[in-house]
């Protein structure tokens, strides 16, 4: 049933896994674990996020069920593994977390290789779109005059860093709870293909962004971890550029902070029934766009580079896992993890 999809994801994942592996040998620089040492190596983490999310889901709710009462706990504990851990559903959080992961790890390794492969830039360009945009003016000081420069550099700030770790937790919670298993699919394939156009992207129209190009523009803000990362990302490219370093993680084009956040909240409008959810994603999605554009990470091209990726991955992933878009909305692919007794076919997340 979900042949499509299943395969559109393998073949993305071999395509990031080859496109590292032959871009890091002609380079003659070793592939790296982005992630450094946090859980241990590779072949050690994929267990741990496997059994991980296996635990997360049968040990709170056995315990919580159950009211703490040992007795209970084992039939509990049954009930759910033969109603929501299925076949369907250990192969999409299976396959999904391999291959999501593949396909994460190629994108920051390709990310640090794009200098080396393609040391032409186009800041200048995009920066004389961005002063045409907004009549001569710099779209990022724009924004400081209008919003302030301190406690909305906070506020800003903390939106923007929590993208970081939103990424895993909400792959595993599509993965791990969405009652519709279509809607797994859905989710995970959708990421898979975004993160692969964002590099894609990266390669075509290198850019590092404004904030690293033109920082004069951006002195008037004040310190916060944004300011933090984006020293640090500095320093680390001059590390790879100079021979010193291992990796680095600046590229403008596409903003996929922007894409990402978009497509999490096409996601939510179209898979979740919560409307306060949907109105968060929403608003998540339009201040990570003032945030990108505030503090200088990207230029107003790169968040249009974002938004169409976003849109093309939705609508992709959406066809390879049989939903089907109709003038009058959305009709899902609904198929549940449990017996359609257990659980209603139109429930979705």
């Amino acid at each position: 049933m979900y042949r499509r999809s299943y395969l559109l994801l393998v073949v993305i994942a071999v395509f990031m896994g080859a496109w590292a592996v032959v871009t890091a040998v002609s380079l003659d620089r070793p592939l790296i674990d982005p992630e450094g040492s946090f859980l241990g190596p590779s072949w050690l983490r994929l267990p741990l996020l496997l059994g991980g999310a296996l635990l997360l889901d049968l040990l709170p709710r056995t315990v919580w069920v159950s009211k703490g009462k040992p007795a209970q706990m084992p039939a509990i504990f049954r009930e759910r593994w033969r109603t929501h851990w299925t076949r369907e559903r250990l192969t999409l959080v299976g396959v999904g977390i391999v291959c999501f992961y593949v396909i994460y790890v190629c994108y920051r390794n390709l990310k640090s290789f794009l200098p080396e492969v393609n040391p032409a830039m186009y800041d200048r360009e995009l920066h004389m779109l961005d002063r045409v945009l907004f009549f001569g003016h710099e779209p990022g000081p724009v924004l400081h005059e209008v919003l302030g420069t301190f406690f909305t550099a906070h506020f800003l700030s903390t939106i923007y860093l929590w993208f970081i770790p939103l990424v895993a937790i909400l792959v595993t919670v599509w993965l791990v709870w969405s009652r519709n298993i279509s809607f797994g699919w859905w989710f995970v394939t959708s990421q898979g293909i975004i993160w692969a156009l964002g590099t894609v992207t990266y390669y075509l129209l290198p850019t590092i962004g404004p904030g690293l190009e033109y920082p004069f523009l951006y002195t008037d803000l004040t310190r916060t971890g944004t300011t933090d990362l984006m020293i640090s990302l500095v320093n680390a490219r001059q590390g790879v550029r100079w021979g010193t370093g291992e990796a680095q993680g600046v590229a403008g084009f596409a903003s996929l902070h922007t894409g990402v956040t978009l497509l999490w909240a096409l996601m939510i409008q179209y898979t979740v029934r919560n409307k306060a959810l949907r109105i968060i994603a929403w608003v998540n999605f339009a201040v990570t766009v003032v945030a990108t554009i505030y503090f200088g990470w990207h230029y107003v091209a790169d968040v249009a580079g974002g938004i169409v990726i976003a849109l093309v991955a939705f609508w992709v992933g959406g066809l390879a896992t049989g939903q089907r878009f109709e003038r009058g909305g959305l009709r899902p692919n609904v198929v549940t993890s449990a017996p359609s007794s257990a659980v209603p076919a139109s429930s979705s997340h």
